[in-house]
């Protein structure tokens, strides 16, 4: 699973260097420059590469070790 996830990282970022539209002046439905209407479709994807990463590589166990201490947290961030 975690190779998984670090090669869905991995292909966001070179998606993200999109070198492959900077020349390209066609418009996508008559409006929308092509290179926006991909950056557009990228954040989308993006954001659904982050929802995947906390749904399955979130740190639960250091988020439960933190619950636990409770109230210590706070007079241990006042210091």
């Amino acid at each position: 699973m975690k190779y998984a996830l670090v090669l869905l990282v991995a292909t966001v970022y070179v998606l993200h260097q999109d070198f492959w539209n900077w020349n390209d002046r066609s418009l996508v439905m008559g409006v929308l420059p092509v290179g926006l209407a991909y950056h557009a479709f990228y954040a989308c994807l993006a954001a659904t590469m982050m929802f995947i990463l906390v749904k399955l590589a979130w740190p639960a166990k250091l988020e439960a070790e933190i619950e636990a201490l409770g109230d210590n947290v706070a007079v241990i961030e006042e210091h």
